[in-house]
């Protein structure tokens, strides 16, 4: 799942980033409101965790402008603002959560998660396609069985084509949703993690590749168009 920080002080962006990366997530940071607003504009988030004291101020209503204008991604609050009326002002502009400063990262992580999924409420628990199978609370996948060791990369191309089973999954989507602002669009990363993941994956061959739209995740014993 892919995380957008916005977090002005260095530091605790750094150590924020390092701790959501180490739960399994994709992290994008910004440190200031333009920068964050740019890459809202061209990446989907699983969820945002945001500083409500930026540069510019004050960052909810950045936040409830882009709620007016249909935006639904969950929104964590991490802020030292600490008050009742602080924290009903945040939800009242949109927040789903609220973190006061000092906190736990583990309650971070659980948090963040937690409203990721709540954003997902059709994606289950397990997914399942054939004889393959991943659970998601646990970050397990099995083929018939076998329990399988995957990158965390590999885990998250697996979900997001067992969420689009049977269907065409272009590269760039692949990209947006698995892959942070650290990652080098122009190289072959996808191929490459797409190749791992046949490999452990076994035989038959699930993860095939529809040539010049993408891959595509089926049993189907039809060639792919």
């Amino acid at each position: 799942m892919r995380v957008l920080l916005v977090e002005d002080e260095p530091d605790l962006r750094a150590i924020t980033g390092a701790g959501l990366r180490d739960a399994g997530f994709f992290v994008d940071q910004a440190g200031d409101w333009p920068t964050a607003d740019e890459l809202l504009a061209r990446n989907d988030y699983a969820c945002v965790v945001l500083d409500r004291l930026l540069p510019h101020g004050d960052s909810l209503p950045e936040l409830q402008a882009l709620r007016r204008r249909g935006w639904a991604a969950p929104v964590l609050c991490l802020t030292a603002l600490h008050t009742l009326d602080d924290r009903l002002t945040g939800f009242e502009h949109g927040a789903d959560d609220y973190l006061v400063k000092p906190f736990a990262l583990p309650e971070l992580v659980m948090r963040v998660r937690s409203l990721a999924r709540r954003a997902r409420r059709r994606t289950p628990v397990f997914l399942r396609h054939a004889d393959l199978e991943l659970d998601l609370a646990r970050r397990e996948v099995r083929r018939a069985g076998v329990l399988l060791s995957l990158t965390p990369k590999e885990l998250a191309v697996l979900q997001h084509l067992l969420e689009h089973a049977d269907e065409v999954v272009g590269k760039g989507e692949l990209f947006r949703h698995c892959w942070d602002e650290l990652a080098e669009p122009s190289s072959n990363v996808v191929e490459a993690v797409i190749a791992g993941l046949r490999r452990k994956l076994g035989g038959p061959p699930l993860v095939h590749t529809v040539r010049g739209q993408g891959f595509r995740l089926t049993d189907s014993l039809e060639r792919p168009r």
